[in-house]
């Protein structure tokens, strides 16, 4: 996959990159990496995604997808900054980097090669200890960090409980929630995403705002060094 790399990116630009990070399984690292690094596409940017999780369900997925992009490249976490540097010279403009659970130097050296990380969080106590733990993991970086709450039910509270009780870790939460939404898992099937299969859901239109904030935050970082 990575000898495809100057085939799909045509141009050079300053890449991008956006670390998905959390010690605990099942938070949605995967489904948020491919459903972002897809809209990241969507929009002409040169996107890649590089699966460091031993399961490789990114690289998977890409076995099964039928679009050029975005790239997935499976790599042990200790080839981390070759591949980066391979995909910065074939032009990659924004690079996703899907880490694997309970595994504290990936999600590290993901973290420090990242400008931006994404901790997906569900709306249970679990979750949110665990994002405390990432936290206490990355916070040397000085990265701009968020959580982003991922399976949310659009019944009681949980949610919002969720999100402040991560305020109150001075966490920042995305202002756009991912709902538990069937269409998120179903179009991973056939190497798609939700906003592929369904461009009209809700699911889509949560992948829409979070892509909108993902790159607004990108955005300021470049131009001006500050988040929002």
């Amino acid at each position: 996959m990575v000898e495809c790399l100057h085939a799909v990116f045509s141009e050079s630009n300053a890449m991008q990159t956006v670390a998905l990070i959390s010690q605990k399984g099942g938070a949605g690292k995967t489904t948020v990496a491919l459903h972002l690094a897809v809209a990241f596409a969507a929009t002409g940017r040169n996107t890649a995604v590089i699966d460091l999780d031993p399961q490789a369900s990114a690289i998977n997925w890409a076995d099964r997808r039928e679009a050029e992009l975005p790239v997935v490249i499976s790599a042990h976490a200790s080839r981390l900054q070759h591949e980066m540097r391979r995909a910065q010279d074939a032009g990659c403009q924004v690079l996703v980097l899907d880490t694997a659970p309970h595994s504290d130097r990936t999600a590290l050296d993901a973290a420090k090669a990242a400008d931006l990380i994404l901790m997906p969080c569900r709306a249970a106590i679990l979750d949110i200890e665990a994002v405390a733990t990432t936290l206490d993991l990355v916070h040397t970086t000085g990265k701009p960090v968020y959580a982003v709450l991922n399976a949310t039910t659009p019944q009681g509270h949980e949610a919002r409980e969720a999100a402040d009780a991560l305020a109150e870790l001075n966490v920042h939460t995305c202002p756009t929630w991912l709902g538990n939404r069937v269409a998120f898992a179903r179009s991973l099937i056939s190497g798609q995403t939700a906003q592929e299969i369904e461009p009209k859901g809700k699911a889509a239109q949560e992948i829409a705002g979070l892509h909108t904030f993902v790159h607004a935050i990108l955005h300021n970082i470049t131009q001006e060094g500050t988040q929002p």
